[in-house]
């Protein structure tokens, strides 16, 4: 009985490997396997995808960050401590002891250079939402900028 018992325990794995194969519904009782689509289903790819132009944040304060590109932002504020690429958006983090600035980037035109279109600033502590213009001006005068 001991040796039947291990011959099953042995087994288990090659029967889940063999049950989890993921290639599709099983054949059986009552399941039938799926349609293929029909042609005019299909999804297309647009033929000329057009971005439309970013719209850009208007506050007080925010000047000078606003239609900047990533080399004027890190020379502001120095190496970013993210930069994130989502197609052609880009987001550039900056922070210091008292903020969190995100800065959002687009192209302005399709295959143009990303431009700072707006800005969210929080704190490092507990990432309360905090006014953007101080946040700017904190981490202009960090010690921890670049050149």
């Amino acid at each position: 009985m001991r040796s039947r018992t291990l011959a099953v325990i042995a087994v288990i794995p090659f029967l889940a490997a063999c049950a989890s194969s993921g290639s599709g519904p099983v054949q059986g009782a009552g399941v039938r396997p799926a349609k293929p689509p029909k042609a005019s289903q299909a999804v297309r790819a647009p033929s000329r995808y057009k971005p439309r132009a970013p719209q850009v944040q208007i506050l007080p304060g925010i000047q000078g960050v606003i239609g900047s590109n990533p080399a004027q932002l890190t020379r502001q504020f120095g190496s970013p401590r993210l930069d994130v690429w989502e197609g052609d958006a880009r987001k550039l983090q900056f922070s210091g002891n008292s903020c969190v600035l995100d800065v959002y980037l687009y192209p302005p035109e399709a295959g143009g250079e990303p431009q700072a279109t707006y800005v969210d600033a929080r704190t490092p502590a507990d990432g309360q939402e905090m006014d953007r213009a101080a946040c700017i001006a904190a981490l202009r005068q960090s010690p921890n900028k670049g050149p």
